[in-house]
């Protein structure tokens, strides 16, 4: 099988928006060749605590939960789950100022956009 290429964005925790540091805790990828839209998330809480020692860690998780909830597509995902991957991927990419904020949108090639979210996980945010 050749590469096809493929979309993905850091998912990053900014707890304080004046501050305007962030880090990464999950990435979110898209590959529409594979119809595959998925995410994976290692939330470190110390290294989060020493950004922000009040931050609702809790409230990170539970923001998480939503965008892998969106990535499967389940009925839990709300009205967006309807959609195909696609506008879900743009959708979870869309720039916001919230504490889980999408990092820019790069692209690549993969034969295996699972293997590939690992790799990226292992890469952009352990």
């Amino acid at each position: 099988m050749s590469p096809t290429v493929f979309e993905y964005a850091a998912l990053r925790v900014v707890p304080c928006q004046e501050r305007g540091e962030a880090m990464n805790v999950g990435v979110v990828l898209y590959c529409r060749a594979h119809d595959y839209l998925g995410c994976r998330a290692d939330v470190a809480d110390a290294r989060l605590r020493a950004l922000d020692p009040a931050l609702d860690l809790a409230g990170v998780r539970t923001a998480l939960a939503a965008v892998a909830a969106l990535c499967a597509g389940g009925a839990d995902a709300g009205q967006a789950a309807g959609e195909p991957p696609g506008a879900r991927f743009r959708w979870l990419t869309a720039p916001r100022s919230t504490v889980l904020q999408p990092g820019p949108v790069h692209a690549g090639l993969t034969e295996d956009p699972a293997a590939e979210l690992d790799r990226l996980l292992d890469l952009l945010v352990r």
